[in-house]
């Protein structure tokens, strides 16, 4: 005779399974590595230093 098998959890865990594939898979595509967000970030953050650097004051303080 053959194990019972419970036909939903067998779909849960394959569903599970399909999930975290296309998970890894999006990850992969629309995910950036972390010397890339680093260097993203380093780079706002010298155009933001340039852009204040420019900045024009008056009297009253604006």
């Amino acid at each position: 005779m053959n194990k019972v098998v419970n036909l939903n959890q067998v779909r849960k865990r394959k569903r599970r399974v399909e999930a975290a594939k296309k998970a890894d898979e999006n990850r992969i595509r629309h995910g950036r590595t972390r010397a890339e967000r680093e260097r993203l970030s380093a780079e706002t953050r010298r155009k933001r230093a340039l852009l204040d650097g420019k900045q024009i004051e008056t009297d009253d303080g604006f």
